[in-house]
């Protein structure tokens, strides 16, 4: 896993080969994060990184300077990952919370200038995250968020979606 940019340009953290995490291709991530940097203003940011895996967006957002990022994941494996690449920055802007998704979206009380999320393609739930995300109110006014997905998503019907952008396999869609 390479971060790409920000303060922590060039580093390098190996992921274990027991992951079971999908990390954002490095391509994709550069491109994403080129959309965004014309966007927001990550020196003034607070972000949300849902379904955290390997903290590959987590650590490129606290790199280009956000004020918070709060990572959320499950599986013990990759929270201690995590945890350990935090360490390593030695970064106090980063929350990691080990916890299931949906019921840290339940009890949320705060607001973040960008969300991100990038489930398990197969997740049951996927198709209604942007609804559970929006309805939530933890998007702020002029904040975006971000979902990653597979082909066989589309999301143009939801009213809050603004475009969709395809890297191989992988597929981003925004919403504000």
């Amino acid at each position: 896993m390479r971060v790409i940019s920000g303060i922590y340009r060039h580093r390098r953290f190996d992921v274990p080969n027991t992951f079971k995490a999908r990390p954002t291709t490095d391509f994709a991530k550069e491109n994403l994060f080129n959309i965004l940097a014309n966007r927001i203003d990550f020196e003034e940011a607070t972000a949300l990184d849902l379904f955290s895996g390997t903290g590959s967006i987590s650590i490129e957002l606290l790199s280009r300077g956000c004020q918070r990022v709060v990572s959320v994941e499950k599986e013990p494996e990759h929270y201690a990952f995590i945890s350990k690449v935090m360490e390593t920055v030695r970064t106090d802007k980063s929350l990691i919370v080990k916890g299931d998704v949906f019921k840290y979206l339940e009890r949320c009380q705060e607001q973040f200038d960008f969300i991100f999320a990038d489930p398990p393609y197969q997740l049951e739930e996927l198709p209604l995250l942007p609804e559970i995300v929006l309805r939530r109110n933890i998007l702020k006014a002029d904040g975006m968020f971000v979902l990653e997905h597979g082909s066989k998503h589309d999301f143009k019907d939801n009213p809050r979606f603004v475009k969709m952008r395809e890297y191989g396999s992988v597929h981003f869609s925004f919403f504000v």
